[in-house]
């Protein structure tokens, strides 16, 4: 599914609203949730609207995330797992989350936090689109194949480049070279995936993404064979949308 609100604000707000319902389906059903969060600029203002939806026990969630560079300190603006503390884990009172420590041995941390992630899906997971298409830190080609959780990837040009962009790094050289991502499968493996993709910027990822054909050099595109995924635009990221 597709939706297209009028602006960013509107946007966080209705996957905010969506999210939590999914959220609050599985504590009913399950006396608890699993929950993949994304990060990255286009996140923030959904994260925050998330944080204050009412009726989340945030108590009974589990939390996974997407990615982390490698050899990144925690105290890094750019830091992932600084990220969701101060925008999520903290902010939502979550105590039970597992964060990927690109400190620590990369293959290590893949198969330790892989290893409980795989014990059952995630009830809701968080994505974003970049502007290269990626979807975690999986740029193109992704492998579209791959059945271990997380991976140990090389990080694009054009990837490391938006980070610059975003403002978390000064130069590009200063963008680690390397990351941990959950891989294109364990992602499908989440019962449902809750898109956010916010900004002009994001359009032409975003034609590729719904318009073009699935293609592992537009990672994202394969978000189309999801049963049940909801892709949030604002007017400026699908301005490019032919529809």
């Amino acid at each position: 599914m597709i939706r297209v609100l009028d602006d960013p604000s509107q946007l966080a707000a209705a996957a905010a609203a969506d999210a939590a319902a999914r959220i609050r389906t599985a504590i009913a059903r399950r006396g608890r949730a699993r929950l993949v969060a994304a990060t990255g600029a286009s996140q923030i203002m959904f994260l925050d609207r998330l944080v204050r939806e009412p009726g989340v026990d945030w108590r009974k969630v589990e939390l996974f995330h997407l990615d982390e560079y490698i050899g990144l300190s925690i105290e890094h603006p750019a830091s992932f797992r600084k990220y969701l503390l101060e925008r999520l884990i903290g902010p939502a009172g979550i105590t039970l989350y597992h964060l990927l420590n690109g400190e620590h041995d990369a293959a290590a941390v893949c198969r330790e936090v892989g290893r409980l992630l795989r014990t059952e899906p995630a009830d809701v997971a968080f994505a974003g689109i970049g502007e290269n298409g990626h979807l975690a830190f999986n740029d193109p080609p992704a492998d579209f194949v791959a059945e271990d959780p997380y991976l140990v990837v090389r990080l694009d040009d054009r990837c490391r480049a938006q980070q610059v962009g975003e403002g978390w790094f000064a130069r590009v050289e200063d963008v680690p070279a390397t990351a941990i991502s959950m891989s294109v499968r364990q992602l499908f493996r989440a019962r449902a995936i809750v898109c956010v993709v916010p900004d002009r910027r994001k359009a032409e990822a975003v034609r590729g993404t719904i318009e073009g054909r699935i293609d592992p050099m537009v990672p994202a595109s394969i978000l189309r064979r999801h049963p049940d995924v909801t892709i949030y635009l604002d007017r400026d990221s699908a301005s490019l949308l032919s529809g």
